[in-house]
């Protein structure tokens, strides 16, 4: 099964970014931009991709500020901007879309996928509703025939 774009990490052009070292953590892991900007909440790859297309200067005070909010670990938040400048190298020039996008807005791409799971849930509910009848038309026609009449006696004629 192959994975979707935007979870294909192996051909990111910004992958030398993300996954450049900002410094130590304390526990004497080293923390990546990826790591340092999933722990922000913010999107790497578009975050790397809007840092991309500033100017460098703009980018690295941005990403500086970015770094002085994350937790220390052996770098102070006066160190951000060297580290930020460091970091900014690794940057590409000019991005192309970080994940290319199916739909052209998120509006549109929500209520395209609210019709499709309409549309799953109501054909699941006709497949289950013909289930249900074959079901219920085998059950009765398995059963012993069970006729309101009153069954003929050995040797007596119902005739008249």
């Amino acid at each position: 099964m192959t994975l979707r774009p935007e979870y294909a990490l192996g051909h990111s052009r910004y992958n030398a970014f993300l996954f450049a070292s900002v410094g130590e953590e304390g526990n004497g892991l080293s923390l990546t931009v990826l790591t340092a900007l999933t722990r922000l909440g913010l999107d790497p790859w578009q975050e790397a991709a809007r840092l991309s297309d500033l100017p460098r200067e703009t980018a690295a005070r941005a990403l500086a500020a970015t770094i002085a909010t994350s937790p220390e670990g052996d770098w102070k938040a006066s160190d951000s901007g060297v580290i930020a400048t460091r970091l900014v190298d690794w940057l590409p020039g000019r991005s192309a879309p970080a994940v290319p996008l199916p739909m052209s807005s998120p509006v549109s791409s929500s209520r395209v996928d609210a019709s499709k799971t309409g549309s799953l849930a109501a054909g699941r509910w006709l497949v289950w509703g013909a289930v249900a009848v074959a079901v219920v038309c085998l059950t009765l026609y398995l059963q012993p025939d069970n006729n309101l009449e009153p069954a003929a006696r050995a040797g007596v004629s119902m005739q008249k």
